[in-house]
């Protein structure tokens, strides 16, 4: 196994409304919309926003793997060369991952996103549904 790529960055914000229309601003496509997070898209490179309310991680930078399998496998490498590593976790947008701390100290995500990218929870005009 090996990671697929560097996918997404998670940054922590204090006004959802105000971090999405700057964003959007900038090109960005929404993909998925909820109370206390969104991901923003520009092209296979992703962009989610931790609202206050957000309490599963912190900000991070997420490498993402083809399959869930890969993701359980790094998980176990990890874990057996005694790296602390939370559980593997299926989310609410379709994908699964762990979250760990690099030897420096920064979050990172292990992340398996399904095939054509993370799904969206958006209708085609943007809105939700």
């Amino acid at each position: 196994m090996a990671v697929d790529r560097l996918g997404h960055v998670a940054i922590q914000v204090a006004d959802m409304d105000r971090a999405k229309a700057f964003y959007l601003g900038l090109g960005m496509r929404l993909v998925w919309d909820a109370q206390d997070w969104a991901y923003l898209s520009a092209g296979a490179d992703g962009l989610a926003l931790l609202g206050p309310d957000y309490k599963a991680a912190g900000p991070h930078f997420a490498f993402h793997f083809k399959t869930r399998e890969e993701v359980v496998a790094v998980h176990a490498q990890l874990k057996s060369e005694g790296v602390a590593v939370g559980g593997v976790h299926d989310h609410r947008d379709g994908t699964a991952s762990f979250y760990l701390r690099d030897p420096e100290g920064n979050w990172l995500e292990m992340l398996y996103e399904p095939p054509g990218g993370i799904p969206s929870n958006q209708g085609s005009d943007g809105d939700p549904g």
